[in-house]
């Protein structure tokens, strides 16, 4: 398999921890064209048990009213709900160029089987998604199983017809930092349009230490193959100091130009309006 081809090894030993003492060294202060970056790359996300026709319209009218409320801030890339309020999501978005972005695939475990796995992620996508975030099955990287883990996200991409997958590995569960380059790359060797950190279910979240290892993935597929995989951290990101540590780690990876919502996404909350008032504080 192409997979094995591969390694976090080939970095050296102590380069993301060396990276990582560069990062903290030299803080990146917020300017107004990065806060407007990172408000334009996020997934304005809400997945709670809680949940409901009601409180998912209100998160779109949110996304409807940005541009008249805000009319210098590029608004959010998309909108992450449930398969089920995806429907709810397209009959209310009244702006253009928002992705509608769905979770599925057993979400947040994968733990069940893969024929249910395959067929949620197809009623997402016939539903109207345009986006879809599939859970890689951790329990198949942690125990060295890639060829299940491959397979099974490879049939998940088929059902993604041609809609985007972005695959949540859920770094926060594994121990090894060789196990979040191995989940990215199997990811990519699926067909994954991204490689997403977390599902904000579990803790730790995101870290800047998996998105560091990811992107380090990202760009050793892309100079073997050619084909540039987004990322996507998620989980945890609420203030635009947390948003600035990912876009220092895409900026060096891959540099100041060639990052934004095309392949770099935020999935968060509350992020957006602590954007919105650090922008304006700063404006």
């Amino acid at each position: 398999m192409a997979y094995k081809n591969y390694s976090l090894e080939s970095h050296g030993d102590g380069f993301v921890d060396g990276k990582l003492k560069s990062y903290q060294a030299n803080p990146v202060a917020p300017s107004l064209s990065t806060l407007k970056k990172i408000h334009s790359c996020i997934d304005l996300t809400t997945l709670s048990n809680a949940d409901n026709v009601k409180s998912v319209s209100a998160l779109v009218d949110i996304v409807n009213n940005h541009s008249a409320n805000y009319p210098d801030i590029p608004n959010v890339a998309g909108i992450c709900v449930y398969p089920k309020f995806v429907s709810v999501v397209k009959q209310n978005l009244k702006v253009p160029g928002i992705d509608i972005v769905s979770v599925a695939g057993a979400f947040p475990h994968a733990q069940t089987f893969r024929e249910i796995k395959v067929r949620e992620v197809a009623l997402a996508v016939e539903t109207g998604a345009d986006e879809i975030d599939v859970v890689i099955n951790a329990g198949d990287i942690i125990a060295k199983d890639y060829d299940a883990a491959l397979e099974e996200l490879s049939a998940m991409r088929s059902a993604c017809k041609n809609v985007k997958m972005k695959v949540i590995l859920e770094t926060g569960v594994y121990k090894n930092d060789s196990d979040i380059y191995d989940a990215s790359i199997i990811a990519m060797e699926a067909g994954a349009d991204f490689v997403k950190t977390s599902t904000g279910k579990s803790e730790p979240a995101a870290t800047p230490r998996a998105a560091l290892i990811m992107a380090l993935a990202v760009s050793d597929y892309y100079k073997v193959t050619g084909r540039r995989v987004g990322i996507k951290p998620a989980g945890g990101i609420r203030t635009s100091q947390d948003a600035l540590a990912y876009c220092t780690i895409m900026e060096d990876i891959f540099g100041a130009d060639n990052y934004d919502n095309t392949n770099f996404r935020l999935g968060a909350t509350s992020l957006a309006k602590n954007v919105i008032a650090d922008i304006k504080a700063l404006a």
